[in-house]
């Protein structure tokens, strides 16, 4: 056989896994409204907020950090693709689709280098249909996406430069380390997770290799990704350290729990909105809507990825791996401890999908490797065994996926991803309005990403997010209804996110002789009243 027909026939399969994420990460990219995390980032292109970091060269600004934990690179990334392309839902999540797709495949050659080819077929097959992974990468609310892209090709790199000692492969490994810490401060659990791993596995292959000059290599390169960072704590008393890292232990089992849901269902009924909640579900339309919901059907509308027996067998399997093997999943198993140990016992996180999933793609590399091992060691029953494992596994990962698209389809967004958000921005767009007040979360943000920053908003919830208002916050109402130009946005009852905002202001607004007069109630697609819009009258 031909060395390049060989290549071709190997590469196909985890090509057709890539295909795959493509296609279902693009069946499912419209069918939900944008949420306020998922625009956040264009805060530091259109009209960027009072708490933005940003750095001045002559006219320009450039955006360092959004928050005291999350960079200013993906805005940095959007802003030509924005100027390109505009700012609709394809714009908005195709570039991150296209990141993860690219993750899936640098997984692949990953794999292929420390545990060979069959474990690389595996892996990229188990990540390409887990659903957790795929939604988050294209919704991006985390974010998360370039968090995957950056830990696995730097990972690869520093594999690369070991088994080939280019030191580019280290520079570069070490600069997408930084530039990943840079991106979102928590990727710290990460990287120290797979630093007290290489300590405590890979100590002689790192010493056989560490020079003087390559450690400043490493060193150097790393500084310049995380630069940004360093600059921002710097100048800001170490905002990132005192502002994020509060103990709290309270919660460690609902959060080892919520792990075990992250592989599927954990987005049930809060990215999709629950079938009696959905008055008019629509229909499937078209061939694929059809098949798609006869599969569903069929399959009994699973909610269940089954990656978890998979990860239970894998770790049942490894005794009998071999020692390299073996090492690759006590290095894995080390750096997911730590790494989710990290986030549980830290305030506020660990119990949400964004915050696990950066876990992965450890637990298919744990998967991957032990069941490629097994089916080598126990011969041809063995491969046999293990092909219908990963098979069975796979087809569930696949029908789950089915089921989100299904849903999406039927049923909308739930309350953070209503679709009601693109007919707000199209009502409001023609409407006259002084300033646009949002006395809610959830609202702003998507609005300012679609009308490129040129709406007038303002955030108008803090005035009224006490139920007694302090003399500052009387101030505040005072001041947003002055104006009487103002139109107030926020969502109907079933929608609050912070419910009485509205009523409040409502009722302080009597005090001085307004009233709200109704302008228009927004629905979403399946005629589900989501926005109120309004403003004050004498």
């Amino acid at each position: 056989m031909r060395p390049n027909t060989y290549r071709t026939r190997r590469n196909l399969l985890p090509g057709l896994t890539c295909a795959f994420f493509f296609c279902a990460g693009l069946a499912l990219a419209p069918n939900l409204g944008i949420e306020d995390d998922e625009a956040l980032f264009a805060s530091a292109i259109y009209r960027p907020r009072a708490e933005l970091y940003q750095i001045h060269i002559g006219r320009s600004h450039i955006p360092l950090m959004l928050m005291s934990y999350l960079g200013a690179l993906k805005s940095l990334i959007y802003k030509p693709i924005f100027l390109a392309f505009g700012t609709g839902v394809w714009a908005l999540r195709v570039p991150m689709l296209l990141a993860g797709t690219f993750s899936v495949w640098l997984f692949f050659l990953l794999l292929r280098r420390i545990a060979g080819e069959r474990a690389a077929w595996i892996g990229c097959a188990l990540l390409a249909v887990d659903s957790s992974y795929l939604i988050t990468v294209v919704f991006d609310w985390g974010p998360v996406a370039l968090q995957h892209l950056f830990m696995i090709g730097g990972s690869l790199l520093l594999v690369r430069f070991y088994q080939q000692r280019e030191d580019w492969a280290l520079a570069a490994g070490f600069l997408l380390f930084g530039l990943v810490l840079w991106d979102k401060a928590l990727a710290v659990w990460m990287l120290s997770g797979m630093g007290l791993a290489a300590i405590l596995t890979l100590r002689r292959q790192i010493f056989d290799t560490l020079t003087l000059r390559r450690a400043l290599i490493a060193v150097l390169a790393f500084s310049l990704g995380v630069l940004p960072l360093a600059i921002y704590n710097v100048q800001n008393q170490w905002g990132t350290f005192h502002g994020n890292l509060t103990r709290d232990t309270q919660g460690i089992a609902a959060k080892a729990l919520f792990l075990l849901n992250t592989e599927s269902k954990g987005m049930f009924g809060w990215l999709t909105s629950p079938n009696w909640q959905t008055p008019q579900p629509h229909l499937p339309q078209g061939l694929l809507q059809r098949a798609s919901a006869g599969i569903s059907a069929l399959a009994g509308e699973p909610h269940n990825f089954i990656l978890a027996w998979a990860f239970g067998l894998a770790l049942l399997l490894a005794p009998f791996a071999g020692r390299n093997a073996l090492r690759a999943i006590t290095f894995s198993v080390i750096a997911m401890t730590v790494a989710w140990i990290q986030m549980a016992i830290n305030a506020s996180t660990g119990g949400s999908v964004h915050h696990t999933i950066l876990l992965w793609p450890l637990p298919q590399i744990i998967i991957a490797t032990s069941l490629a091992a097994a089916s080598r060691r126990f011969g041809r029953a063995g491969m046999t065994a293990i092909a219908a494992v990963v098979a069975l596994v796979v087809a569930s990962g696949a029908l789950v996926i089915n089921q989100y698209y299904v849903e999406t389809l039927r049923f909308g967004g739930a309350q953070s991803w209503s679709d009601g958000i693109f007919a707000l921005s199209n009502y409001v767009k023609d409407l006259p309005a002084k300033n646009f007040v949002s006395l809610d979360w959830g609202i702003m943000e998507p609005l300012r990403l679609l009308h490129k920053g040129r709406l007038p908003l303002l955030n108008g919830s803090d005035p009224v997010a006490r139920p007694e208002m302090t003399e500052e916050d009387r101030k505040g109402a005072n001041w947003l209804l002055s104006e009487p130009g103002n139109v107030f946005i926020t969502h109907t009852k079933p929608y609050e996110f912070f419910p009485g905002n509205s009523d409040r202001l409502v009722a302080f607004a009597a005090q001085s002789g307004l009233r709200q007069q109704p302008l228009a109630t927004i629905s979403d697609r399946h005629n589900r009243q989501v926005y109120e819009v309004f403003k004050f009258v004498k």
